[in-house]
């Protein structure tokens, strides 16, 4: 108990150092992928054959492959097949990769609950609008997009939660994330090997996070009841 209580602010520092960088990843998820999953829906929901057909056969392949499979794809491929290090080195590179495919990948299941609102919004309120010589981008952006809003958030605060733990495969490419620091204890860090202690402390974290994220969600959630 002794050795664990002098050890607790060497472990500490390092966790907190760990889960700065998955805050980090979390919120650059979120930033790229809310924007670029609703321009994906709109490609989804094109007249234009052609461009439906191609969105909807890549959010097919992102959402049947792992995300740790499209992260190790993202990081090596260029490097192993056009010897071209795209990403650069150190932790800045292994960062911005893993920032990549996060945001493709949930841009794709963002893309996927975006067009269920907006789909789900009765087709007659876009047809009164146009007798009242409303616009469509009037119409989407007075009438649909608040009503999609309201019908997105519960399953989007579902995806923003599994994206908390989520934030943990980027490991594999070896970005030193709160897991990646937990973990390294186990190893050897730090002059503290073999302890495994650490990484429960992990599940602190998450699960202070998560708790936080879901009480914020559901007050959001409550605030957007105005259609009822």
């Amino acid at each position: 108990m002794d050795i664990i209580i002098d050890q607790l602010p060497i472990v500490i520092k390092s966790l907190n150092i760990g889960f700065i960088q998955t805050l980090k990843l979390f919120f650059v998820t979120l930033i790229g992928a809310f924007p670029l999953g609703l321009i994906i829906a709109f490609g989804s929901m094109s007249r234009f054959l052609p461009l439906r057909y191609l969105t909807r056969f890549i959010v097919w392949i992102i959402r049947g492959t792992p995300l740790m499979l499209q992260m190790l794809i993202v990081y090596y491929f260029p490097g192993l097949v056009f010897h071209n290090n795209i990403w650069g080195s150190g932790e800045f590179g292994r960062f911005f990769a893993a920032s990549v495919s996060f945001v493709i990948n949930y841009a794709c299941y963002f893309s996927e609950i975006y067009r269920g609102g907006i789909q789900g919004v009765p087709v007659g309120q876009e047809e009164a609008g146009l007798v009242l010589g409303m616009t469509k981008s009037q119409i989407f952006f007075k009438v649909t997009l608040l009503q999609m809003i309201k019908r997105i958030v519960p399953p989007i605060s579902n995806e923003i939660i599994t994206l908390v733990k989520d934030t943990s495969l980027a490991r594999i490419i070896a970005l030193q994330e709160i897991i990646w620091a937990g973990q390294a204890f186990m190893k050897g860090s730090q002059g503290i090997s073999g302890q495994i202690w650490p990484l429960f402390f992990t599940a602190i974290y998450y699960l202070l996070f998560s708790g936080i994220l879901t009480v914020l969600l559901s007050k959001l959630e409550k605030k957007l009841n105005y259609f009822r």
